[in-house]
């Protein structure tokens, strides 16, 4: 006590030493989760995505016309743009340091803060060039301004060099920023040719007065080495080319866009909807030209519009049925595109995943709707098309509330089914199998691939919840937890039953990439921890979705990984002509054809069958606790005494 009262602290191994003080750049490479979601090859590609918005902004802004994007031979990528150029002078605050340095390495600098230099933009916190520096092995700038050109260069945000005045250039403008991605941060993950490319081309949907253009040095099979993107039509022209040709009740699209002016605000929605009958219902949506895959509230806007309208069309030709049509029956067959410009928009998170600003979904309900009155007013033909859809969504929807009992039960057993299951037809579980794939797109290719009469499926949205890493409390709560058993017939932990499992085989099947590793990791997890007698069983799989597709004349083959494709390169087919590689970027883009020959169909699938195998009692589920568990310092200890035993990690 007299040590507390004197002011000196206790003798501890925690003092006031303990306490670290990191610069802006070395929290970022400590921590680069918090910036742009972690170190998989979906941070790696937001890097870019960084940077291309900023010249995006400058595009939206009025001042740039053209922005390239190019991969070289070598790693680098580079995005270049007309705009107004970075600043280059003295900043006030430190009239030793330029503008730009400022800028690239220094967290919440920029010139997005006040809304004097943009009216919207998709940079907000001021972070993204700074920490694209930081996560560099090399970064160079060079900045095109008043007619002379300036260069900079940096390594892991280290300035490596001033600012250099490079000499006159009178006929070029704009800011052109090239990086290498540090291989300290993300390993051996490299920059994709077809995930840039798909990046840029959307980017151009988004915004009509700009071209984008497209170079790649390094030949993937598949993506163009050189290419320009301007798209007029904006979304009308996007949501057209991601219909792929699909029928649809209405010949053109509801699509349009409208400013916020009556609102006194600056910014604007533009949009695009259909109906098909052909797929399941997607929607993508953006804000200020920044994917928000998660949605948010200019989605929720667009919705409510959309429901508004349908209702009030319903009840103007006097179908009752109208009424009961919910938000769940618009999206399900729905192609949908949203994309807001807004003033200062709230994120959730540096990611940009979700929009939160509250007033961005009255505003685009308000400015959606009175034009979808006036469409399906002047279409009726469509409109009618569409109301019927719906309303037979509705019913589809209600009679599988109501069909709480299954003939796979006992008469007098009930069972709620969760909607998205796509069940089997079978009464009987012996030979049925459940498919559990990740993601509206990829259930759609299954559906197609599937055998109707057994075999089912249940795709989840994103990645499951981690059972052992979140409290207990939220396993009740969580919809795909919830979803799972539901569709499984059983209940979780000690009241899991092995003999309510409806399907003789459940099966993850995920993308064969890094991601859907993790998503298959936290299932098993799930599975081993809730229902492990399923797995002691012999219930629970694993697909095996090839990676490559070789072809050569009418030769075909399918490969797992790399390695046997180069074994396939190096004997051949036995085809005539070249062997042409095709690289399967996803489940939802295979199709169904190739998806049932390799993965589906028992006669030419390979499955493995997850097992427990442990030489004493509770060994995996000590593993499981250390690998997956809320003790981050028991992963990074395993690893320590584990990481001699990689040679090399190939993703």
């Amino acid at each position: 006590m007299s040590d507390l009262l004197s002011g000196s602290e206790p003798a501890s191994d925690y003092d006031a030493s303990s306490i670290q003080v990191l610069e802006d750049m070395e929290h970022v490479r400590l921590r680069p989760g918090m910036y742009i979601g972690g170190k998989d090859d979906r941070a790696l590609h937001h890097m870019v995505a960084e940077i291309i918005d900023n010249s995006m902004d400058e595009a939206v802004a009025g001042h740039a016309t053209w922005i390239e994007v190019e991969l070289h031979e070598n790693g680098h990528v580079s995005v270049r743009d007309n705009g107004r150029g970075i600043p280059t002078g003295p900043h006030p605050k430190d009239p030793t340091k330029s503008a730009l340095e400022i800028i690239f390495c220094t967290l919440n600098a920029g010139g997005k803060f006040s809304g004097d230099s943009y009216e919207t933009s998709g940079g907000l916190h001021g972070v993204g060039s700074s920490v694209v520096n930081a996560l560099s092995d090399h970064l160079r700038v060079e900045v095109a301004r008043n007619k002379e050109l300036y260069a900079m260069e940096f390594s892991r945000g280290v300035p490596q060099g001033k600012l250099e005045r490079i000499g006159a250039a009178p006929n070029r403008r704009g800011t052109a920023v090239t990086f290498h991605p540090d291989a300290d941060i993300f390993g051996s993950l490299k920059l994709k040719p077809a995930r840039l490319f798909k990046m840029a081309r959307s980017k151009a949907y988004l915004f009509s007065g700009v071209e984008i253009r497209w170079k790649t040095a390094i030949n993937d099979g598949e993506t163009p080495q050189e290419a320009k993107f301007h798209f007029p039509g904006g979304l009308a022209d996007y949501l057209k080319e991601a219909m792929g040709g699909a029928s649809t009740y209405s010949e053109a699209p509801f699509a349009g866009s409208v400013s916020f002016e009556k609102f006194k605000v600056p910014g604007k929605v533009e949009w695009a909807i259909n109906w098909t009958p052909a797929r399941d219902g997607f929607i993508q949506s953006y804000c200020n030209t920044v994917p928000t895959p998660e949605g948010g509230t200019h989605e929720a806007g667009f919705w409510a519009a959309i429901l508004k309208g349908i209702k009030a069309y319903g009840e103007l030709v006097n179908n009752r049925k109208a009424a009961t049509i919910t938000r769940e029956d618009l999206v399900a067959g729905a192609g949908a595109l949203v994309s807001c410009f807004i003033r200062e928009p709230e994120f959730v998170g540096q990611t940009k995943d979700r929009l939160a600003t509250v007033e961005a979904q009255r505003m685009v309900e308000n400015a959606v709707r009175d034009h979808f009155d006036n469409w399906l007013a002047a279409d009726t033909k469509s409109a009618g098309a569409i109301l019927d859809f719906l309303v037979l969504r509705a019913e589809e929807r209600l009679r599988r509330r109501q069909e709480k009992e299954t003939s796979r039960k006992t008469a007098t057993q009930k069972l709620r089914l969760p909607g998205k299951l796509t069940d089997c037809s079978s009464k009987s579980r012996e030979g049925t199998e459940l498919f559990i794939v990740e993601g509206d797109s990829a259930g759609g290719s299954a559906k197609m691939a599937r055998d109707r009469k057994t075999q089912a499926l249940l795709p989840l949205r994103g990645k499951i919840l981690n059972v052992l890493g979140a409290a207990s409390s939220k396993l009740g709560s969580n919809a795909e937890i919830s979803d799972l058993s539901q569709a499984l017939g059983v209940s979780l932990g000690a009241k899991f039953n092995v003999d309510d499992l409806r399907y003789d085989k459940v099966i993850i099947m995920t993308d064969a990439d890094v991601d859907g590793a993790h998503i298959a990791a936290l299932l098993m997890t799930f599975f081993f921890t809730q229902m492990r007698p399923m797995i002691d069983a012999g219930h629970l799989y694993l697909a095996c979705p090839p990676l490559y597709r070789l072809t050569q004349g009418s030769k075909r083959v399918y490969c797992l990984d790399e390695a046997e494709r180069d074994i396939w390169l190096e004997k051949g087919l036995g085809g005539s002509g070249k062997i042409d590689v095709s690289r399967f970027k996803g489940l939802g883009e295979m199709d169904a054809k190739d998806l049932k020959d390799t993965t589906m169909n028992p006669a030419t699938r390979k499955l493995i069958r997850v097992t427990i195998d442990e030489d004493e009692p509770g060994q995996t589920g000590d593993l499981v606790e250390r690998l997956m568990g809320k003790k981050p310092e028991l992963r990074f200890e395993y690893i320590q005494d584990n990481a001699r035993f990689v040679e090399e990690l190939d993703v």
